[in-house]
Order: C-alpha cells, then sequence, then structure tokens
C-alpha cells in the first residue's frame, strides 16, 4: 500500500507541474500522430491558429446524445484539470490533437466530436458544470497546436459509428485527405 501511495504521488507532481517543457513526460504515452517518431521533438509541429471559434459543453447537458454521460467518443472519461478535453470536427483536427489557448495554463485534447461541429472549424471545451459552460460562451481565441492527433486513429474510431450523417461526413473528408 506504500508504495501505490508512494507512486501515486509521483504522478500527481509530475501531472501538477507540467509546464510547456514538461508536456512530453505528460502526453507520451497518450498516442496520437501519425507520423511521429520517438526521437522527433514534440514541438517540432507547432502551428498557431487566430480567431478560432470555441464554445463550450458540458456533460450535464439534457440533450440527446447525453447518453455517454461523462466518456468521450474516444471512450475515455472527459478531463477537466490541467489536461483537458475538447471536441472538434475529427476530420479538421483529429482525435488526439494537443493545443494550448494563448494565455491559460491548461492544455486541451481533441478526444470528442459532436453533430454541431463538423464542417464549422469550432472548437468546443469541455467544463464540468452547466455555469462553467455558460460563462466561456462563444469566444474567439488564438490556439497554439502542440502535437497533431491521428487521422487513422480517429478513422478507426469513425467507421464503427458510419450510421449517424455527421459521422459519415468526417470518416468521408479524412478519407479524402488521405488520398
Amino acid at each position: 500500500m506504500t508504495r501505490f501511495l508512494g507512486v501515486l504521488a509521483l504522478a500527481t507532481a509530475l501531472f501538477s507541474s507540467v509546464s510547456c517543457s514538461g508536456v512530453r513526460t505528460l502526453t507520451s504515452g497518450l498516442g496520437g500522430g501519425d507520423s511521429m517518431g520517438s526521437s522527433e521533438s514534440l514541438f517540432a509541429n507547432r502551428r498557431t491558429l487566430t480567431d478560432v471559434k470555441t464554445t463550450a459543453y458540458s456533460d450535464k447537458e439534457n440533450e440527446m446524445g447525453g447518453i455517454y454521460k461523462n466518456l468521450s467518443a474516444s471512450g475515455r472519461p472527459l478531463k477537466y484539470g490541467r489536461l483537458r478535453s475538447a471536441a472538434a470536427d475529427w476530420s479538421e483536427m483529429p482525435m488526439g490533437t494537443l493545443f494550448r489557448i494563448k494565455g491559460l495554463p491548461y492544455i486541451y485534447e481533441v478526444d470528442d466530436y459532436g453533430s454541431a461541429l463538423v464542417g464549422t472549424n469550432t472548437i468546443d471545451l469541455y467544463k464540468p458544470d452547466l455555469n462553467t459552460m455558460r460563462a466561456w460562451g462563444t469566444r474567439k481565441v488564438d490556439i497554439e497546436v502542440i502535437r497533431e492527433g491521428s487521422y487513422a486513429k480517429s478513422l478507426d474510431i469513425l467507421e464503427g459509428r458510419l450510421k449517424a450523417p455527421h459521422v459519415r461526413e468526417m470518416a468521408s473528408n479524412i478519407k479524402r485527405k488521405r488520398l
């Protein structure tokens, strides 16, 4: 038990001390990056996007898609700490993409999508409650993409969900980009 608590304390310390230089430690096991080699720098493909429209969503909303509760489209629990969940059109910003909003200390991981996002160039940020969601509203922000996600992994997940029109559209757009 003592060993477990020691490992837990170490993991907590690593997670809570994430800075720009510590992102590699935090994200090395997250997967993603179609062409990311182990010797390639995590920051080699950094790019900045300006005036990106962002909205917010919460698993507390009463909507038809709410059957997934606090799970993202990737099947993992939605995150809200130093690493936070975000939803996007996976044909534009694939699953596993890591980014930072300029001026905020958090890192966001695209691990979710939504029907209203397809084709809109909008990123939806996860908020744990309705008040925080409403407080965010709609904002245009500058974001720094830290690591591009994986179109292949996005497509693998989407292929099993092609009944929904927005999923078919994302999958089709990914296939078109990869040809």
